[in-house]
């Protein structure tokens, strides 16, 4: 029998992803643990900061995919694992990691998490939030700007250059994926409490 469930939480930028992780995470506590795609994004710390600046953050090459995939399985295995931590102020990893310890769920969120098929199939359940695209932007805005010290122009300028594009490119795509599309995320509290109560049933089992 099964005994840890992987759940894939996907969506463009803003859509809800991390407000529907996290009200999960809520519900259950230290049974769920929830690894983000955004810690894994590459170090780069042999370019320039303001090159680091410039970089494509929404294209899978962004992201050091197989490493996610390599510390799912250990945790699937029972094994704990030490994920590294990524500076949005500096755009390079930093020197620390954050230990995680095996549990009985596992939330993999992330905007680009569907688009790669390996990692896909590690997810016993695969979930995309779709929210309309003004509400994500004005989201991504306010975050980007009051949580990771961008100024509002450079959040536009990055928005337009690559966030739409790599959303219509890869994004919006991979929601074929899924198996539950959410409008909303977590403030649609009827998909969230049967997103619970799947999760309880599970635990119930095990």
């Amino acid at each position: 029998m099964q005994n840890v469930m992987v759940i894939g939480i996907a969506g463009g930028s803003g859509s809800g992803k991390t407000t529907l992780s996290q009200k999960i995470k809520d519900v259950f506590g230290e049974e769920v643990v929830i690894l983000c795609h955004d810690y894994y994004y590459k170090s780069n710390k042999g370019i320039p900061l303001e090159e680091r600046k410039k970089l494509n953050y929404d294209h899978p090459n962004s992201f050091d995919t197989d490493l996610l995939i390599d510390q799912l399985k250990c945790l699937k295995e029972k094994n704990s694992i030490c994920h590294p931590v990524y500076s949005f102020v500096e755009h390079t990893r930093l020197n620390e990691t954050v230990e995680v310890r095996p549990t009985k769920v596992i939330i993999v969120e992330g905007i680009l998490i569907f688009e790669n098929k390996e990692l896909c199939d590690l997810m016993d359940i695969k979930v995309f939030v779709d929210t309309d695209g003004d509400v994500r932007i004005i989201r991504r805005l306010l975050r980007d700007v009051q949580e990771r010290g961008r100024d509002l122009d450079s959040v536009v300028t990055q928005y337009l250059s690559t966030v739409k594009p790599m959303h219509e490119e890869f994004v919006d795509p991979s929601k074929k994926r899924a198996d539950i599309i959410i409008p909303e995320g977590g403030e649609n509290t009827v998909a969230l409490s049967m997103l619970l109560e799947k999760i309880k049933s599970f635990m119930n089992k095990n």
